[in-house]
């Protein structure tokens, strides 16, 4: 998902090519993702990140799809209506530069063979104590933040799981300056 606006971030740049130690957030997922055991990687791409759609179809193993870019869940919704996607879906922010296949590897393994679809979600004290910005919480306690991260299952709606991980490199979106910040002072051996 690489469509966003990426206004809080306040970038020259369109938020997935907004360099985090010199490398486009966008590439950095990618990487995580090809470094999984996931199959296929296509890029939701909007009219709002049109220099990211363009860096994206230069990618090898990368397909992108045109999405409206009206946000997160309207695009991800248009996207299961397209015949050449199919469920389960791993769906992966553009702005969680550290994720890791192995982190990947564990989000996939936690939600296993099951049919409904999983958030992915880090305790709100761990975003505060790394200094992370926190833009949702889930209710009812507002303790847990979505990561970006989701698994889209082949049921309904009324089946979907809250998936509890306590990986540092998880609470990372960027979507603030100082977000960019941490997630460039990462320590580079960490980010596997």
């Amino acid at each position: 998902m690489c469509g966003g606006e990426g206004t809080r971030l306040e970038s020259p740049h369109e938020k997935p090519l907004h360099p985090i130690d010199g490398a486009p957030m966008v590439d950095r997922v990618l990487a995580g993702l090809e470094a999984s055991r996931v199959e296929t990687i296509s890029a939701a791409v909007s009219p709002n990140a049109p220099e990211t759609r363009v860096h994206l179809e230069r990618a090898d193993g990368v397909t992108t799809i045109e999405t409206a870019g009206e946000g997160y869940v309207t695009d991800l919704l248009e996207l299961l209506e397209r015949p050449e996607l199919s469920t389960p879906m791993l769906t992966v922010a553009a702005d969680v530069p550290l994720l890791s296949g192995p982190a990947i590897d564990r989000v996939l393994a936690v939600h296993g063979d099951s049919e409904a679809s999983g958030t992915v979600c880090v305790p709100v004290a761990l975003k505060r104590r790394l200094g992370a910005s926190i833009d949702t919480t889930l209710e009812p306690a507002d303790h847990l933040a979505p990561t970006g991260i989701n698994v889209v299952g082949a049921a309904d709606d009324s089946e979907s799981m809250t998936h509890v991980h306590y990986d540092p490199r998880l609470a990372i979106n960027v979507n603030r300056r100082e977000d960019a910040r941490i997630a460039a002072d990462w320590p580079p051996e960490e980010v596997r």
